[in-house]
């Protein structure tokens, strides 16, 4: 895992704001928060991210594209997915890019956030991984199987399972599935974990079906490794960056999707991620 600065728990609130998140036209600036977002433009754009691969794709632009586009950016890294947006909700930063639509969606529906999608850049596959099985055929009846314990990101994971033939869903049960919808568990276990847990459990469970990021700071490798792993055709889960609504036409928040959705950025990531993380360019999902 490559760090940057790395903020967590309650110190990212305490960390931003002894930062100042600074200057003229910062987001604290209440010209920054009018509609539109008129923040000074040349102030850097402050953007939450998780670690990997959201942070260093940043990082990529930060170095070899944003100067050349007359933006300077600023990169912090949050391990969780709950303080990135709470930050950009506050104003603490200017916005985020670690997460997408359904899991938005329902974080703003629970905490009355309201942030916003801006442009897709990627996805990356949730996978089924294992220190014990070697196949999905190896995952049988009385094993557990660990499951991230979020709304979103536990119904993807459990899709992926019925995909597979591992589990039965009730059916047309949404992306928000729970436990309770499991028709048939077919003598399968289950281990509900927070996301960022599970690739540190896996040697404690059968199997764990774990999101992409956190596998590759895991040094999984999910084209290789995975049992199972999502398909990138058609999947609605594609990772974008985002906004407080009101900020989307930000002058630097504008070069800086422009920038995410370049050549340069499609090549880095195909170059870098192998298939573990792909492209997924354009307009979020309304």
């Amino acid at each position: 895992m490559r760090k940057n600065t790395k903020l967590t728990g309650l110190a990212v609130v305490t960390t931003a704001i002894a930062l100042g998140v600074s200057a003229c036209g910062s987001p604290s600036d209440p010209a920054a928060k009018k509609a539109g977002g008129s923040a000074d433009p040349e102030a850097a754009l402050v953007v939450a991210a998780s670690p990997t691969p959201h942070a260093d794709v940043l990082k990529f632009v930060k170095d070899n594209l944003a100067a050349k586009a007359g933006l300077k950016l600023d990169v912090k890294e949050f391990t969780d997915y709950v303080l990135p947006n709470k930050a950009t909700e506050d104003g603490q930063v200017d916005a985020n890019y670690f997460q997408h639509k359904p899991y938005l969606d329902d974080f703003n529906a629970k905490n009355g956030t309201h942030v916003v999608p801006v442009v897709n850049v990627h996805l990356e596959p949730l996978g089924l991984y294992s220190k014990k099985a070697k196949a999905l055929t190896d995952i049988t009846s009385g094993q557990t199987i660990a499951v991230p314990n979020d709304n979103t990101n536990e119904g993807r994971a459990l899709h992926l399972l019925a995909d597979h033939g591992l589990i039965t869903l009730k059916e047309g049960v949404g992306s928000t599935a729970k436990l309770s919808d499991i028709t048939d568990a077919k003598g399968l276990k289950f281990k509900e974990l927070e996301a960022a847990t599970l690739p540190r459990a896996l040697g404690q469970v059968d199997a764990a079906v774990i999101n992409g990021n956190y596998a590759i700071e895991a040094d999984l490798k999910p084209k290789e490794q995975a049992l199972a792993l999502e398909k990138a055709d058609g999947n609605p889960y594609a990772n974008f960056l985002a906004v407080k609504d009101g900020r989307q036409n930000d002058p630097r928040v504008q070069k800086l999707a422009k920038l995410l959705n370049s050549d340069e950025v499609k090549k880095f990531i195909e170059d870098k991620y192998q298939g573990s993380v792909v492209p997924a360019f354009g307009t979020p999902a309304s």
